[in-house]
């Protein structure tokens, strides 16, 4: 199941909803741990990702693998994966409400190479797109936490539209 958001609190909700002791999960985008400390809430175990110069301090104190590495980068997927080949959850919060077409590709490159049964995406872009949407064609829908369209793609190639990154737009 793929479940969107804008709402942290939300956000936070969905992801307790679906876990399940046991469970391995992976957190792209967990800045200084709030809702790490959430999932934590849970006997899981949890592998948390994030390049900002505020989450080491900060994720150190808690009790999971944290990596401080930028999540578009395909040497954070490769790193991630020689850990673990698979997690039952997959968490995405990358910049709440910017870069819609980057949280996809994020969420592409990463549910296609680890197959979750569920995925939680916090992105008010996308919940914007999906809210606007007047009309679907085609019957298509995944049951799990990726996409069946890429379920037998292996790990993805290097996306290079990630070097077109820009940061966040100005007021």
């Amino acid at each position: 199941m793929i479940k969107l958001c804008y709402d942290v609190n939300d956000y936070r909700r969905q992801i307790s909803e679906v876990l399940s002791d046991g469970d391995t999960v992976i957190e792209l985008g967990c800045h200084t741990g709030n809702t790490s400390k959430v999932i934590l809430e849970n006997d899981v175990s949890l592998i948390a990702i994030d390049n900002s110069p505020e989450a080491k301090k900060e994720m150190d104190k808690l009790d999971l693998i944290f990596i401080n590495a930028d999540v578009r980068l395909h040497d954070t997927l490769s790193e991630v994966f020689n850990l673990i080949q698979g997690c039952d959850v997959l968490a995405i919060d990358l910049g709440g409400g910017y870069h819609p077409d980057t949280v996809f590709k994020v969420f592409y490159i990463w549910s296609s190479t680890f197959k979750p049964k569920h995925t939680v995406i916090r992105n008010r872009g996308l919940v914007e797109f999906y809210n606007s949407v007047s009309e679907v064609s085609g019957d298509y829908k995944s049951l799990d936490g990726f996409l069946d369209s890429y379920k037998d793609s292996g790990i993805p190639p290097q996306i290079k539209e990630f070097d077109l990154w820009t940061p966040m737009p100005k007021k």
